[in-house]
């Protein structure tokens, strides 16, 4: 995605940059369909742009000098069969009824199911491969319509190469309230899993989708995921979107994701993630007509030598447009968390409300949290607030705790939950808030 830059001083001296692998996916890689010609562009840009380095602005806390990208293959038709399958817990049920829909991604194939009520009404849920058959003239609504393939290497990786990913489209004034569902399953050693989620929430709909992504920890490998999110929400429709990510601890995570926001229409936007070995992630919000509103509210956890990088933006296009950005981080061991965040407000989108905030909880001296709000303001009639902190517990709640009997791991333990209770009351499924708590207890253990 396209960053815009942000100034920084740093007392520390830059190293220069090695230079990095290089993949070595070819033109004979890229997945034939409907696509060919998005791919084939996507496929240009992949080529001559070079391997980001910390000498760029939006990489500058992000060294890739060990990530090893010419080792990563394809999977190859059908792999999945060969390789751990979908844990049930991922697969239960949203809300105490069944899916709306559920579609589960796997190296070298998916599996997608769909009521057969909504189907009728003209909603369309499926994977990649099978929308470039059935329904090409909807991906020409949807391809490259809000994340362009020629903003970053990863962005074109996945663009060009993606086997694999979720269609869904809403028709016009359709109120779902079932739940859709999808699972991007990544196992193996020395894979590239690619993925490419769109998503067209039709004039007076609405919906609600979850989409996870997942594996087990290889240890002594590397696998890597890159992927794109591009979600479109038209005048007066609604999307709730709920994003967990949960790779193993040898995962390269990167992605590229922006929603658009048309006049009088919302999205609540929800992510989690303590996963991964290394997540660099573009998130995007552009509020482009008049009314929008967008929140984004995110949790992430870290320990050992994880390094979660997330960069947001959210883009005020139109007059009387809101935003509210909570991100809430938890950090162990040696681990790192960045957060880059950057309201910017258009020339003539007044009467705008922005608010952005990071809050850090350092739980150990190796742990780093690396916050950076940042504000672009280009009209004269407008709110817009931000804020970032950093700290560690503190010793108060700790001690009352202590004093009632509570035992200090146990009373550490109840402080960060309470930490994170206001993203985790966001997460609308009890089941899917059971098991990102279990893993925060994991975490802490």
């Amino acid at each position: 995605m396209e960053e815009k830059p942000k100034i920084v001083i740093s007392s520390h001296s830059r190293r220069p940059d090695a230079s990095a692998k290089e993949f070595a996916f070819g033109q004979a890689d890229l997945p034939g369909g409907a696509l060919t010609e998005y791919r084939s562009r996507a496929f240009t840009a992949f080529s001559r742009t070079k391997m980001p380095t910390t000498s760029e602005e939006a990489w500058r806390r992000t060294d890739l000098r060990n990530f090893p990208a010419d080792s990563f293959a394809l999977p190859a038709e059908g792999a999945y069969q060969d390789l751990p399958a979908v844990p049930e817990d991922l697969l239960k049920p949203l809300t105490s009824n069944l899916h709306g829909g559920q579609i589960v991604l796997l190296p070298g194939g998916a599996t997608v199911d769909l009521d057969e009520k909504l189907a009728k009404k003209g909603i369309v849920f499926t994977d990649l491969k099978t929308a470039e058959r059935e329904h090409p003239k909807l991906l020409e609504r949807m391809i490259a319509k809000t994340v362009n393939p020629e903003e970053g290497k990863f962005a074109a990786l996945a663009g060009g190469f993606s086997q694999n990913g979720v269609v869904l489209y809403v028709p016009k004034g359709l109120q779902v309230e079932e739940p859709f569902h999808s699972v991007l399953w990544g196992p193996g050693a020395n894979l590239a899993h690619l993925s490419h989620i769109l998503v067209l929430i039709d004039e007076g709909a609405s919906a609600t989708f979850v989409h996870e992504s997942a594996s087990p920890t290889e240890t002594g490998t590397n696998s890597m995921h890159a992927g794109l999110v591009e979600i479109q929400v038209l005048q007066g429709a609604n999307l709730r979107f709920v994003e967990l990510q949960s790779w193993g601890k040898h995962v390269w995570n990167f992605s590229h994701e922006r929603v658009r926001v048309e006049r009088d229409a919302n999205i609540d936007w929800i992510f989690g993630a303590i996963g991964s070995r290394l997540t660099k992630n573009f998130t995007e919000l552009d509020l482009a007509g008049k009314g929008a509103v967008g929140r984004m509210s995110g949790f992430y956890f870290t320990d050992g030598n994880q390094h979660l990088d997330h960069d947001t933006q959210q883009n005020h296009l139109a007059p009387n447009t809101t935003s509210d950005l909570l991100f809430k981080g938890a950090l162990k061991g040696k681990s790192r968390s960045v957060w880059q965040g950057m309201i910017y407000v258009a020339p003539g989108a007044q009467k705008t409300d922005g608010y952005q905030a990071n809050r850090n909880l350092v739980l150990d001296d190796q742990a780093r949290a690396d916050s950076i709000p940042g504000l672009e303001i280009l009209a004269d009639d407008v709110r817009c607030t931000h804020g970032a902190t950093v700290g560690k517990l503190e010793e108060e709640p700790l001690f009352y705790l202590e004093s009632r009997g509570i035992p200090r791991p146990d009373a550490a333990r109840l402080v960060v939950e309470g930490f994170f209770d206001p993203i985790m009351q966001r997460i609308p499924f009890e089941g899917v808030r059971d098991r990102f708590q279990q893993a925060i207890l994991e975490k802490m253990g």
